[in-house]
């Protein structure tokens, strides 16, 4: 074997990841060996005596080269890999187990090509030849896969993923629409690069020796001016030329000597454009409320540009420089909300800093800026970006701003900063008029000592489990408050029977009256005997006046506004008949919250501790969770919807649109910020009804 061979061992090592590198390597090896036929050629049968010498030396011919082959193959893998395969008979059967261990499928390994090719992007510093080469590499990956891509997107994508310092470069292939192939582009970007990097030199060398020399003649100026004083002549002078100059108002010379008057002859009639600042270099975009027009210094993100003539442009910087811009054209800025802004008539400057977002020209084009602790880009009312109290007001489904100020004054939420809270589209596309209920009976002094009740259905749309109705009873002392599902109207006295189980046991208390309005359900014989066998007094509204039992109408209709505001927002696949898991989101957070009726929240009334809210969610953001069990090349974790807070375990429950299954998991990471403010509202949907089983 030849000392290039034994490189080719030595330097590729199988380990898994570079599984599709080293087979086509392993196989070039085997090729020039020789040896290659035996991974297709069935192992012959072993020759017997009544065997001819020619079949005798075909099968030691295959033999010898499966014995070469898999000792080539065992040389070439890790010591692990090696273990476990020491055994088999035949280099076929070696490399029939590597493929299944690590051979994924050829739609996803083509997929995971094409990705790496397109993501890779040249590194500060890098040369050009080095990532030029390994931008080939990944391409050639790419097309062993079965990845077709044609002559002209391959140069596209090459070029896009050159460093910002070839922009000048790039911008120059994209209006010239000059024809490459990969040789030609290699070459011109290298001589690109040399170009580049000399003038990178000469003009750091100019720019630190103007630098330096005004400095020392600074020092020197200031050094004699400390030592002798100013003289008589000097004296005269500066008499003569006291005031300032009317053309730029500093003072020191006349409005004829003025060096920005020697600055404007020299550049002619221009169109000039003040910006405010200049600034350290990043990628970042700045909102300038002084800035007249936008303003980028790299041509990532055109969408549509035109070059621009030297001096067609001119820009005066913060430090009175004049640069030229190269090119005009739209600009689409993706934000971490996942919307974005499209800003039109970008100049483009390489001189520049830093992007600059000029707030002037957002609100040509309607968009509304706003400035604060954080700032708010809002256009047609649908806000781009917001603040803290604005997620709280949607975590907590849709509670009004004097409720989230009390949170923050009793401590829940105390480390929030609270001014003011945008307004929610959601919000107003939900409202709806309110029956007001102003008499006020006699409150219950401990809890349990009266409970409200109330059914409410059939709803329009079924929910999962085929549920149609839902019943509440809510404590008057406390405002705390139950919600159950139901099937059927008659389920209400189940449901009953399960509270009273539930709370009393809890509360170590029994119920002492329970009010409700005249509906068929509480009327039932079998319902009023089982109240009277447990001394539970039965109350009910008089007909027609529903105020009587205003505690459970209001809360009936906050759990509906709340439901539908949370739909509204909602993310966009989850399906109307989730309407349960949103009612019982609802209940969770008014039992948190503060009440108008009460001193403190309901949970603090009923359990004697504060609520913590750290952990709450915006109902129906995605999130990732992580999956259970997944294969080795499988992605770990899955996009789902959050639908609720379980009763029984720790955990949120979460809804996979691929499976069509809620499960609860621990394990998240919410999208929520990212997503809050990327929706459209649903006043009006139809939605099929989804079939599965509900968690209990």
């Amino acid at each position: 074997m030849t000392p290039s061979l034994m490189n080719i061992l030595k330097d590729n090592t199988l380990t898994g990841d570079n599984y599709v590198t080293w087979k086509r390597k392993i196989g070039l090896l085997l090729q020039s060996e020789k040896h290659k036929f035996v991974l297709t050629t069935p192992k012959p049968p072993a020759p017997n005596n009544e065997s001819s010498i020619m079949y005798r030396d075909e099968y030691e011919k295959w033999k010898t080269s499966d014995d070469m082959a898999k000792c080539y193959i065992m040389a070439t893998i890790s010591d692990v890999l090696q273990q476990q395969h020491e055994g088999m008979e035949s280099a076929a059967d070696i490399m029939m187990s590597l493929e299944e261990m690590f051979a994924m499928k050829p739609r996803t390994t083509k997929r995971e090509a094409v990705t790496a090719f397109m993501n890779l992007r040249m590194k500060p510093g890098q040369a050009v030849k080095d990532h030029m080469m390994k931008v080939i590499a990944h391409l050639n990956i790419a097309e062993l896969h079965g990845a077709e891509i044609d002559g002209e997107t391959k140069i596209d994508m090459v070029v896009n993923s050159l460093s910002d310092s070839f922009d000048q470069f790039k911008l120059d292939y994209t209006l010239n629409k000059k024809e490459y192939t990969l040789q030609g582009l290699m070459q011109d970007v290298q001589s690109a690069e040399k170009i580049l990097v000399k003038g990178k030199g000469q003009e750091i060398h100019m720019v630190g020796k103007v630098a330096t020399v005004k400095a020392r003649q600074k020092v020197k100026k200031q050094q004699k001016e400390k030592q002798l004083g100013p003289t008589k002549k000097e004296t005269k002078k500066v008499t003569k030329i006291k005031g300032k100059c009317f053309l730029c108002g500093e003072k020191g010379h006349w409005k004829i000597n003025c060096p920005k008057s020697q600055n404007k002859k020299e550049e002619g009639n221009v169109n000039y454009l003040e910006t405010c600042f200049l600034v350290d270099s990043t990628d970042s975009w700045i909102i300038d409320s002084g800035a007249t027009n936008h303003v980028c210094y790299s041509l990532q993100g055109f969408q549509e540009r035109r070059r621009l003539s030297k001096n067609e442009i001119n820009l005066r910087l913060g430090n009175g420089t004049l640069v030229s811009a190269s090119a005009v054209g739209d600009i689409r800025v993706y934000l971490d909300s996942r919307r974005h802004l499209d800003l039109i008539d970008v100049y483009y400057v390489p001189q520049f800093k830093r992007n600059l977002i000029s707030v002037s020209c957002l609100n040509k084009f309607g968009y509304s800026v706003t400035f604060n602790k954080v700032f708010i880009i809002s256009k047609n009312d649908k806000i781009i970006c917001q603040d803290e109290t604005y997620l709280w007001h949607l975590r907590l489904g849709h509670i009004n701003l004097n409720r989230i100020k009390r949170l923050v004054s009793d401590g829940p939420l105390s480390d929030l900063n609270v001014d003011d809270l945008p307004t929610c589209e959601s919000c107003l596309e939900g409202k709806m008029t309110k029956r007001s209920f102003s008499a006020k009976g006699a409150r219950a002094t401990e809890c349990l000592g009266l409970i409200h009740t109330d059914v409410c259905g059939p709803m329009s749309i079924q929910a999962r489990g085929g549920y149609e109705y839902f019943i509440t009873f809510t404590d008057d002392y406390s405002r705390f408050g139950y919600v159950y599902l139901m099937r059927h109207k008659s389920d209400a006295f189940d449901m009953f029977k399960a509270f009273k189980a539930e709370v009393e046991n809890q509360l170590e208390k029994h119920i002492k009256i329970l009010r409700s309005d005249r509906g068929g359900e509480y009327l039932s014989g079998e319902f009023q005997q089982y109240l009277i066998d447990n001394g539970i007094v039965s109350q009910f509204s008089a007909l027609g006046t529903l105020q009587q039992n205003g505690v459970a109408e209001r809360r009936n209709i906050t759990l509906l506004d709340m439901v539908r505001f949370m739909f509204m927002l909602s993310y966009s696949t989850l399906p109307i008949s989730f309407w349960g898991y949103a009612l019982q989101t609802a209940i969770y957070i008014l039992n948190d919250v503060p009440s108008k009726s009460v001193p403190k929240t309901p949970h603090e009334l009923w359990t004697g501790r504060k609520p913590s809210l750290q952990h709450l969610r915006i109902f129906g953001c995605p999130a990732h969770v992580l999956k259970g069990k997944t294969e080795k090349m499988e992605s770990r974790s899955e996009t789902c919807i959050f639908v609720g807070y379980p009763k029984e375990t720790k955990g949120y429950y979460f809804y996979s649109p691929s499976d069509l299954k809620v499960f609860v998991s621990t394990n998240a990471k919410f999208l929520e910020k990212d997503y809050m403010n990327d929706f459209v509202p649903r006043s009006r949907i139809v939605m099929n009804e989804m079939s599965g089983d509900i968690i209990p």
